[in-house]
């Protein structure tokens, strides 16, 4: 179900699952998916259920995939899965080595996580709001879905 961009909840000081001009879509899980994930269409399907169903975000090569947003619940394959497409992320899978708020991160060669972008031809989707700590870090996702 498609969330509202034009009514936000701007109330300070309230928990990460109000607004604060973030957008949730709900997909389906290809597969195991954690809470944190980085999450990309998962192009294995057939025809349009390719932007219905969501898969950790690839690893190996840094910056590849087609990332859609952060996992805000765990799912297995099959479940429907809540994931935020754009804006405040309180709990994304991070690497440590983003030591700093206001890094710009792409999807890392660590399935499901991001790092710091290097400036190549990777995508960038989104921002560090915070250093990351055991490997988790409030983020701004830029809206790519």
């Amino acid at each position: 179900m498609a969330t509202s961009t034009l009514i936000q909840f701007i109330d300070a000081g309230e928990s990460a699952s109000t607004s604060h001009r973030s957008q949730e879509e709900t997909f389906l899980a290809g597969g195991a998916i954690a809470a944190g994930d980085w999450v990309s269409l998962d192009t294995t399907q057939t025809g349009a259920d390719k932007a219905l169903y969501v898969i950790e975000a690839a690893g190996g090569a840094a910056g590849s995939g087609l990332p859609c947003g952060v996992a805000l619940e765990a799912a297995a394959s099959g479940d429907q899965v809540r994931v935020c497409i754009a804006g405040y992320c309180a709990s994304a899978s991070v690497l440590n080595a983003v030591a700093a708020a206001g890094v710009p991160l792409r999807i890392s060669a660590t399935a499901g996580a991001a790092d710091a972008a290097t400036g190549g031809a990777e995508a960038v989707i989104g921002t560090s709001l915070a250093a990351a700590a055991a490997n988790v870090a409030e983020v701004w996702v830029y809206k790519r879905f």
